[in-house]
């Protein structure tokens, strides 16, 4: 099993990240550990060459924290990524909040930002990790322009079924479900629909958790493969294999 999104590098482990780690290679076969700012793209950097061959790091620019960015930062951010395209496994995460940002002028600053990291992506051919909650159907638009990216994934996917559709029927993009399958009614109506093929498993931690009180971690992502094999009605090893070869693959571990 792969948890394809996790913030490993937040504060949140600063006490114990060598356990939440160790527990992490008992069960799992890989982390992606996504960066969200130059800072935490340089964190999960240094933690990928630390854990080698088990750890893989994505660089991006959140959203909401990249909305009032001066085009100095960005630029920073766009060369800072390029720098290290070899050191890691996609962009991201990027893109769209329309859940916390509904101001006008800043969502239209968010979608210039991501079609920035969008245009580097498929410049250099490499896949995109997109955050576009409550957005989604404007994303899936957003990115039919775009014939050179290799795959994009919509990270923790909450979107409707009608566009889980229309993502289906691309050749080159996957959902990402998290830990929320376990106690969220939408994902679990949403994830007995989408076919396998489709589908990558994440935490999101420290976030996700399954109560309010606790913090997530990367192990956590068996019990988001355990709940996918419950409600489609299959053998759990079916779910293991099938998204965890979903993932090496769109990553290329």
């Amino acid at each position: 099993m792969i948890d394809t999104h996790c913030h490993i590098d937040f504060k949140d482990f600063d006490d114990d990240r060598k356990e939440v780690i160790a527990r992490a290679q008992d069960k799992l076969d890989a982390i992606i550990a996504s960066g969200y700012s130059k800072d935490s793209n340089s964190d999960v950097l240094k933690l990928s060459k630390e854990y080698e061959g088990f750890i893989y790091p994505t660089f991006g620019f959140h959203p909401v924290s990249s909305q009032n960015c001066s085009d100095e930062e960005l630029k920073d951010a766009h060369n800072y990524l390029i720098e290290n395209l070899d050191n890691i496994v996609a962009v991201g995460e990027v893109g769209m909040d329309y859940y916390y940002v509904t101001d006008k002028a800043l969502r239209e600053r968010q979608r210039e930002i991501f079609s920035s990291f969008l245009d580097i992506a498929n410049e250099y051919k490499v896949p995109i990790v997109m955050h576009v909650r409550d957005c989604e159907k404007k994303a899936v638009n957003i990115i039919q322009d775009y014939d050179n990216i290799p795959y994009f994934i919509f990270h923790c996917y909450g979107g409707s079924f009608k566009t889980a559709k229309r993502i289906m029927d691309m050749s080159n993009a996957y959902m990402s479900f998290s830990t929320m399958l376990c106690y969220s009614k939408q994902h679990q109506d949403l994830i007995e629909k989408i076919d396998l093929d489709y589908i990558l498993t994440e935490t999101d931690s420290p976030y996700l958790a399954m109560t309010k009180e606790e913090r997530n971690e990367p192990a956590n992502v068996t019990k988001a493969v355990s709940k996918i094999a419950e409600i489609q009605n299959i053998d759990i090893d079916i779910v293991d294999e099938v998204t965890t070869s979903n993932a090496k693959n769109v990553f290329k571990i």
